[in-house]
């Protein structure tokens, strides 16, 4: 029987590294499997019950969803104690099969499942970053004009029936409200079931805004269509970091932050470590009298197997 969620408790993600930024765009994205690892614990001991974990080539910064990127990184990880989340989104550019090898390998407590196929504009950035240092860095962006980031109906069920017999269950990232529908129709076939882990995604170009009505459409919509069978979470891109997390938190939902998402601490402050933003959205939870979930507590809330049943 999976316990309710306590009241006034918030499980925070935190995002560590992610495939949308790049190297040259901030000196503290952590790149290499001890940076990563370094950010993890930091993360952490700030107060992150839960860790979603991308790996990048140490070498040149590209997101790399191999088996043995990812080995390098979660034994450590795991040490820290935090449930343990791992991407099957790798990055816009790779196919569904490459996406979920690392999940199908280590059977993690939680993995992160896009719904639904979209546009995702990165190219804006360059004129925020024309000096990147790497040429696959300016085409990572460049490229993004062109690129419809898959995930159909076919690759979303691939994705369920290889890692949902290992006990792992999903971080249901919905970057629009078609997104939520599709959920609910896996739902209603009998893919998934609850408690379902909804993480709503606002403000990336491509998928739904970050106004606050933006916001609470989406949660009404998750109401309707999921009932109290959920647990929402926010995760705000850039700018929209702390303010989504903010409305969120004030009606009840779970926050997502990290390098990922945002580099910054403040406007025009880059982020020295994800610790930052979650001291941030700590102050933000304080004010509000609401606690930070413990890692145990999320295990908890979202009924996760436990991390002795991992393959890590």
């Amino acid at each position: 029987m999976t316990a309710k969620k306590k009241t006034g408790t918030v499980i925070v993600t935190c995002a560590l590294t992610g495939a949308i930024h790049t190297p040259g765009m901030s000196p503290y994205l952590p790149v290499t499997p001890e940076e990563i690892i370094a950010e993890g614990r930091r993360a952490v001991e700030a107060g992150a019950a839960i860790l979603h974990v991308h790996a990048r080539d140490p070498e040149t910064g590209r997101p790399d969803q191999t088996v043995e990127a990812f080995g390098r990184i979660l034994p450590a990880l795991k040490e820290t104690g935090a449930v343990i989340n791992v991407t099957t989104g790798g990055s816009p550019f790779m196919k569904v099969d490459e996406r979920v090898g690392p999940s199908a390998h280590f059977a993690p407590e939680l993995s992160s499942l896009n719904m639904g196929s979209m546009n995702m504009g990165l190219y804006p950035m360059q004129s925020r970053f024309p000096d990147l240092g790497r040429d696959w860095e300016n085409d990572h962006l460049e490229n993004s004009r062109d690129v419809v980031f898959r995930n159909t109906f076919k690759d979303i069920e691939h994705i369920l029936d290889t890692c949902g017999p290992n006990g792992t269950r999903f971080e249901f990232e919905c970057y629009d409200i078609g997104h939520l529908y599709t959920l609910a129709h896996m739902k209603g076939r009998g893919k998934v079931s609850g408690p379902l882990f909804v993480q709503s995604v606002f403000g990336l170009l491509g998928g739904i805004g970050g106004h606050p009505e933006d916001v609470m459409m989406m949660r009404r919509t998750a109401d309707r269509l999921l009932g109290e069978d959920y647990e929402w979470s926010v995760l705000g891109a850039g700018s929209n970091q702390l303010r989504i997390a903010a409305t969120a938190a004030a009606t009840g939902g779970h926050v997502r932050v990290g390098l990922e998402d945002s580099l910054w601490s403040g406007p025009g402050q880059l982020a020295t470590s994800s610790a930052e933003q979650i001291e941030k959205v700590k102050d933000v939870l304080s004010g509000l009298s609401l606690a930070h979930a413990t890692p145990d507590e999320a295990r908890s809330i979202l009924g996760l197997k436990g991390a002795n049943e991992v393959n890590f």
